[in-house]
């Protein structure tokens, strides 16, 4: 057999540089000339700018939603559930409604009580005096006169951030949850009245007091600054379910009728017609301040017969429900509203009352 031997690759063979070669003197040449060039520098690689750490982003903890009240609310409020208090004459019945009762403002199975179509009332009985007690407690010792003249100082001013404005509906349901969370941070609230609701101030004063459990300690014109209390805790303020929309005000029998009760036909005539042709007893304007409307109308119906308030800008519902008010607090009859004008006739002498609120045929919206 063969023996296979190991290869080798043979050895080349170095030749020797000759400077005297023509072909090495211009390869020398070339080289010495492209490297001489001032626009073309030799070759020298570009550092690279060191790459910066880039901060690693933490992540942010994302907080947990708050878990609010479980439904439907269960509030131990002992009242009955209305959109206003100060406007709505519980004794008079609605004839019919603008939209079915079974639509609850407060929102489909938000809340236990049933609503009717006016009001969601109570589903327990009220104890009178366990509330009388309970407020007593939370209101604890009378102010002093010093207390008393700080608050309405830090209070009564126009420029005032704990203020609430009370507009036509009155003391709505809604506003007890702005008053409750104002004195969260504070001791007092500033309430500005405008309106219709600013005939009868004594009848907002009770309202207020008596839902939200606090205390009126100054009354001036149409500004009321509302007390919380020495013992107020926000932690255990009453659960006040809001309502989510206004309702529709029920439809209720015509507020004034073709012959006033006790009248001809002729003699309703013409008592319309003297009221529009006499002059204006008062101008009032759209949300204005009615405090001395009632005062005033009282005195002019003991020397007068019929008497004319020219409410032009104001809206035939305002007048209406200017209208109403009137006729229970004066007392008087409204018998005409044409043109924003109303017209009200003091009743004849003989008759020992006129209509009292219980036979009240148009409440306020």
């Amino acid at each position: 057999m063969l023996k296979l031997l190991p290869w080798r690759p043979s050895p080349q063979k170095v030749l020797p540089l000759n400077s005297n070669n023509p072909i090495f003197r211009l390869s020398r040449l070339l080289t010495n000339s492209l490297c001489s060039d001032a626009f073309d520098p030799p070759f020298s690689p570009i550092s690279k700018p060191p790459k910066t750490k880039k901060p690693k982003k933490t992540q942010k903890k994302v907080p947990e939603p708050k878990k609010g009240p479980t439904l439907p609310l269960k509030s131990d409020l002992p009242f009955d559930f209305k959109y206003s208090y100060s406007e709505t004459n519980p004794s008079a019945d609605p004839i019919g409604f603008r939209e079915s009762p079974k639509f609850s403002p407060f929102g489909p199975g938000r809340l236990v009580r049933k609503w009717t179509g006016t009001s969601a009332p109570t589903q327990q009985e009220v104890d009178l005096g366990k509330l009388d007690k309970e407020r007593s407690r939370v209101l604890g010792d009378p102010l002093t006169e010093e207390e008393v003249s700080e608050l309405v100082e830090r209070y009564r001013h126009s420029d005032c951030s704990r203020q609430i404005n009370l507009g036509k509906g009155g003391v709505t349901h809604n506003m007890l949850e702005d008053i409750h969370n104002h004195w969260k941070r504070a001791e007092a609230v500033r309430i500005k009245c405008l309106g219709v609701p600013t005939l009868d101030m004594d009848n907002i004063c009770f309202h207020l007091e008596e839902k939200s459990c606090g205390k009126i300690i100054y009354r001036h014109i149409n500004v009321l600054i509302l007390y919380r209390g020495r013992n107020y805790d926000p932690k255990s303020r009453p659960v006040i379910p809001l309502m989510l929309w206004k309702p529709y005000a029920p439809i209720y029998p015509k507020l004034v009728k073709n012959v006033a009760d006790g009248l001809t036909f002729e003699e309703t005539k013409e008592l319309r017609n003297r009221g529009l042709n006499s002059e204006p007893l008062m101008k009032l304007t759209r949300n204005g301040v009615y405090v001395n409307v009632v005062e005033r109308v009282r005195e002019a119906l003991e020397t007068e017969e019929v008497v004319r308030l020219d409410c032009k800008h104001v809206g035939t519902s305002d007048c209406k429900r200017i209208g109403v008010k009137l006729r229970d607090l004066v007392p008087c009859m409204p018998i005409l509203f044409k043109d924003e004008q109303i017209i009200l006739w003091r009743g004849r002498r003989d008759q020992t009352h006129l209509q009292g609120p219980e036979e009240l045929d148009f409440p306020f919206p």
